[in-house]
């Protein structure tokens, strides 16, 4: 199985607009991050991905187009859904039309009113369309056209119930403020974990630095990634040298294996 980083950046992205901070000035690639998503690339060559944000196209094209045959969407907000409509080349490859979604109830009904247009009875000709899976928290699914088991693991972001997903031995949370305690079992004996790290200091509905190695350590991974990084969290090149040994930051466009 492997990994690719589409985005490691939060809701603005890096640089963010109008910012002459160190780090959205920086000349280092490192530092440059689109909005947070990432493409799982199963041993049996299907490709899902996870979350579709506003940078989904761009970030798509910069892999030369790969095939998707499910996207796993952990919640509601823009940086994470912004993309949707991109999806349509592949509801007409090899889902007769209709694109599998699988998310939670409040994302599926979010959907529909955002893109009403993907799911009017006579939509017009060309536009996306979709089949919503919904999924519960501790679930455990088989997305369509794999042979994968995923499950589907709660996470609190401030106030908000979202999802993290594990898919065998990776695990794949972000905009994480806190665990469930439901949550740490579903997450033992991980090979790779990715977990969001927003910034130094605390914030309200995101894991700090602190928080977020306080999290790898108790669960205790081989290996952990952190992403939806803002420019908040410093220059890779710096924060890099204090994490733990297995700790690092993901970068945008990075593949790893699992």
């Amino acid at each position: 199985m492997k990994l690719t980083f589409l985005g490691t950046g939060t809701s603005t992205g890096v640089p963010m607009i109008s910012c002459n901070c160190a780090v959205c000035r920086s000349k280092d690639s490192r530092d440059k991050r689109l909005r947070c998503s990432a493409l799982v690339q199963l041993d049996n060559g299907k490709n899902i991905l996870i979350d579709c944000g506003p940078d989904f196209r761009t970030q798509m094209l910069a892999l030369d187009s790969p095939p998707v045959e499910d996207v796993l969407i952990t919640h509601t907000h823009y940086d994470h859904l912004g993309g949707i409509d991109d999806l349509r080349p592949y509801c007409y490859v090899a889902h007769d039309q209709h694109f599998p979604v699988y998310c939670r109830a409040d994302v599926a009904r979010d959907l529909r009113a955002r893109v009403p247009y993907c799911f009017a009875e006579h939509p017009y000709p060309g536009v996306p369309t979709f089949t919503l899976h919904i999924v519960e928290p501790g679930e455990v699914f088989v997305p369509r056209g794999t042979d994968t088991e995923v499950r589907a693991i709660p996470v609190i972001h401030g106030k908000l119930p979202i999802l993290g997903f594990r898919i065998g031995p990776l695990a794949y949370i972000t905009d994480c403020s806190k665990l469930p305690e439901e949550a740490w079992a579903m997450l033992e004996c991980l090979d790779t974990l990715v977990i969001n790290a927003l910034r130094i200091k605390p914030h309200p509905t995101h894991m700090s630095l602190s928080e977020s190695l306080a999290a790898i350590e108790r669960i205790s991974p081989r290996i952990a990634y952190l992403t939806h990084l803002s420019h908040d969290m410093g220059l890779h090149a710096e924060v890099s040298k204090i994490l733990p040994q297995n700790v690092k930051i993901a970068v945008d466009g990075m593949t790893i294996e699992i």
